[in-house]
């Protein structure tokens, strides 16, 4: 299907180059001198790379049209397996698909994206407010702020991040996995 640059827009995915892309972000640009143009940012779903490119206005673009599905995560080997809660079928989709494969925890339900042209899994995108335990962390002290009121925690997937002084052991937190950031401590 053809488009133009005035057409695109946040997840829109279209083939450059014989890969796939999906606009992370994007910003139409009209200066006072010169034409027009489109600064994006994107993800290529085949290889899973972030590549910033600006496009002149006007240019036609050819899109792909995506099919999202709800999977859920059950376990890691050579890749990662995923199942359909609807059909129970289930996928191996690699780590370069995942946006962010640190984050995940066994049972989280993931948005995956397959082309509708031939049914393959391009991409899995996790929730962006994810909810752990905290596994183990340093009792913090009070008053101490060289650190910024922060310390290393590490969470139940293994994964460390920082996190405030207050935090202590099997406390609850919510963090974001896009960034990693600690947004807050889960209220009972």
């Amino acid at each position: 299907m053809a488009a133009t640059t005035a057409d695109i827009s946040n997840g829109m995915c279209f083939r450059m180059d014989t890969h796939i892309y999906k606009v992370i972000e994007f910003l139409h640009v009209k200066p006072g001198k010169g034409p027009a143009f489109v600064r994006t940012k994107l993800r290529n779903l085949n290889n899973g790379k972030i590549i910033d490119h600006t496009f002149n206005s006007g240019v036609k673009i050819d899109t792909v049209r995506i099919e999202t599905r709800e999977y859920q995560y059950l376990f890691k080997d050579d890749s990662y397996n995923f199942m359909n809660l609807d059909d129970y079928e289930q996928i191996t989709i690699p780590e370069t698909m995942i946006n962010a494969p640190q984050f995940l925890k066994e049972g989280m339900k993931c948005i995956v994206m397959f082309n509708a042209e031939d049914d393959q899994p391009m991409s899995c995108d996790l929730p962006s407010l994810v909810e752990y335990t905290i596994t183990y962390t340093e009792p913090g002290l009070q008053g101490d702020r060289s650190t910024g009121g922060t310390k290393p925690a590490t969470l139940e997937t293994g994964l460390e991040i920082q996190v405030p002084l207050f935090v202590e052991n099997n406390t609850r937190v919510k963090v974001d996995t896009r960034t990693g950031e600690y947004l807050g401590r889960e209220r009972d």
